[in-house]
């Protein structure tokens, strides 16, 4: 009986150095990838910032971008072009990712 405790305490023992081992090399790995993903945390803060600003000053914004149309049309045309590109390539992509299931729609949300 007494040989059993002594294996099961080697064996607890072993397994807590190999976990103090993992803690250790898992606080080495985390810092890079916790700023990776700060910073995209904050690229997605910030898009949805925006998206909430155009939503609430449509009307300067819209602004904004016809005076920039009327100083450089050439240059507008192109870059709404490839802006309603990205768009629709967007609908697209949201549409296919919707019926394979793996989007989870609210009730809410437009079509």
């Amino acid at each position: 009986m007494a040989k059993t405790e002594v294996e099961i305490a080697l064996a607890r023992g072993r397994l807590q150095e190999r976990i103090a081992g993992q803690r250790a090399a898992l606080a080495v790995q985390m810092p890079p990838i916790a700023d990776a993903l700060g910073k995209a945390d904050r690229a997605v803060a910030t898009g949805r910032r925006g998206v909430a600003y155009v939503k609430t000053h449509p009307l300067q914004v819209g602004a904004a971008l016809a005076f920039l149309a009327a100083l450089r049309p050439r240059r507008a045309w192109r870059w709404g072009r490839r802006a309603f590109i990205a768009w629709s390539a967007w609908r697209k992509v949201r549409t296919h990712i919707a019926a394979s299931g793996l989007l989870k729609r609210s009730p809410s949300t437009p079509g």
